[in-house]
Order: C-alpha cells, then sequence, then structure tokens
C-alpha cells in the first residue's frame, strides 16, 4: 500500500513549516515501517483527515480494527500520548500499545466520519460539551505539558508582530493580549485540557457514543478548553443576521451547563479568534482570518 498524505495535511504543514521540511518525504516509508513493526493490515489512508498528522486505518494481527496515527515532531505528539495515557479512555479515544515510537501513536477505531458535527446544532454542542467535562482532571504531577500561560505567550509574541505588519488587526489584538493579561492574572484552576477541543473532534464510538480525538494537550483553566467550542460553525454564525446575539447566548448556555465563568469564557474566546484570526492571515488565508476577526468583534 503507498501511503500518500492527502492534499489537506500537506497544505497545513506547509502553513507551519513555509520553507519546508523533510518529514513529508519520510512519510511513506515511516508509515510502512510503522504497520511492518506492529504486524498491522492497513486499511485505508483517512481522508480528508487532519491537519497535522496522517491517519491510517489498520486491522491488527488478530483482526482488531485500529487507528494508526503519525505526526512530525513539532505537532507534539508525545504530549497527545500522555495525555491520552493520562485520561486512560475517560472520554477520549485509548491508546492501544504501550511501546513508544516517536511520533506514531496506535488508537483504538473510532468511526472516522461520524463526528458530532454531524448532529443539529443544539444537540452538537450538548455533546460535545460533555465530553469535554471529562477530559478535565488533574494533570500528572511532573507533567510534560504546556501551560495555557506558556502557549499563549508564543501567540502573543507573533500577534504582535502580525499587527506591526497589518496595522488593521492592531486594534483587535490590542484587546485580545488586554484580556489575556487580565485573565492570566488569577487563574481559578489548574488542569490537563485538551487543548484544541471542537465539534469535529469528537467522535462516534463503540464502548462510549461520543469520545474526543486529536488532543494538543495543555495545563491551565477551563475556560481556556471551552473557548474553542464557543464559534464552531463560524461560517454558520457569520450568515445569521442575528449572529451576534446567537455568539452572545452561545458562551452563556455554554459557560452555565459546564460551571465556567462566563466572562472567562467571553474573555479567552475573544483572545483564541484573534489570535486564530491573525494567524489565518499571515499564512495566507484571508477568508477564515476575515470570518474569525468578525467573530471576534462580537465579543
Amino acid at each position: 500500500m503507498v501511503f500518500e498524505p492527502p492534499k489537506r495535511l500537506v497544505r497545513a504543514l506547509g502553513e507551519t513549516a513555509p520553507d519546508g521540511d523533510d518529514w513529508l518525504e519520510k512519510l511513506p516509508e515511516a508509515a510502512q515501517r510503522a504497520v511492518a513493526l506492529r504486524e498491522l493490515t492497513a486499511e485505508r489512508v483517512q481522508v480528508p483527515g487532519g491537519r497535522s498528522s496522517l491517519v491510517v486505518l489498520v486491522r491488527a494481527a488478530d483482526g482488531t480494527p485500529a487507528v494508526l496515527k503519525l505526526a512530525p515532531g513539532r505537532a507534539r505528539p508525545e504530549a497527545e500520548r500522555a495525555a491520552l495515557a493520562h485520561w486512560a479512555g475517560r472520554g477520549a479515544v485509548q491508546l492501544l500499545e504501550e511501546i513508544s515510537t516517536e511520533g506514531v501513536l496506535l488508537l483504538e477505531r473510532l468511526h472516522p466520519d461520524v463526528s458530532v458535527r454531524s448532529l443539529p446544532e443544539a444537540k452538537a454542542l450538548l455533546e460535545a460539551a460533555g465530553t469535554l467535562r471529562r477530559l478535565w482532571a488533574e494533570p500528572p504531577a511532573g507533567f510534560p505539558f504546556e501551560t495555557v500561560a506558556e502557549r499563549t505567550g508564543r501567540q502573543a509574541q507573533a500577534m504582535r508582530a502580525r499587527a506591526q505588519a497589518a496595522p488593521e488587526v492592531a486594534p483587535l489584538v490590542d484587546v485580545a493580549l488586554a484580556a489575556r493579561e487580565e485573565l492570566l492574572a488569577a487563574p481559578p484552576e489548574h488542569r490537563l485540557l485538551h487543548g484544541t477541543f471542537r465539534q469535529s473532534k469528537v467522535l462516534a464510538g463503540e464502548r462510549m457514543p461520543w469520545l474526543a480525538v486529536g488532543p494538543d494537550p495543555v495545563v491551565g483553566e477551563c475556560a481556556f478548553d471551552l473557548a474553542r467550542l464557543v464559534r464552531d460553525r463560524v461560517e454558520d454564525l457569520i450568515a445569521q443576521p442575528s449572529g451576534a446575539a446567537t455568539t452572545r447566548r452561545r458562551v452563556k448556555r455554554l459557560a452555565e451547563s459546564l460551571d465556567v465563568d462566563q466572562e472567562r469564557l467571553r474573555g479567552w474566546t475573544l483572545f483564541r479568534a484573534v489570535e486564530s484570526g491573525v494567524r489565518a492571515g499571515r499564512v495566507g488565508r484571508p477568508r477564515d482570518a476575515e470570518l474569525l476577526l468578525e467573530f471576534a468583534g462580537w465579543l
């Protein structure tokens, strides 16, 4: 079988490494080795797949369906492994092997084409939020994860640089950075978070109806994790005449359902939307940038 990376993955990795690297060139051979080492039978590459990894549907020697995931180091696959091991299947996909092969994860097979995004919007938000709640655990001692302060600190530097190059985004960047400073002054809790949670990261499973996949784990307050969910289906929100009001109701509803402070959720939603919008503009996705920054302006 030829392990050809999907176009979506090639395009996304080009955004994060514009000067290129050799991970994609070595990927087919690395996938072959990973399959052979585990005596797996490869069925197909998942398409369109994710933006940071190659996902291959496989079967173990005994016929058990599984997923083989290969990711470059900059996607922090070892942090993902550590988080999945800590969750041990509680709300998230399970690891199926103890061995640690750098950048390679063997995972429980879920239904890769069925996410909560396929549900009506209100039901999707309810199911996604319930899944997210199960992930918010005490981090392990000596945890190998970034903190929210560390991750957003890196992001803040990139946002300031972009604001200098594109002055039209500077007012929103200033507001977002001020919100970050205020939020970091008194974080209410210290939890292991998914880090990149949204509806498409929650897939249908067998042992539980819905399970989270693809974490980029971080340690911090729960409102940071919930913030990304607030803007799910942002293109639909922007298209609605009542999009701004709908967004504010969503913030209130999610905050109340998960016992998160509403103002802290609004602040992290603002910061994360501006950060994503600025990054989209920087890597040449102007339409995404426009949607995200318009959304942020509602907050």
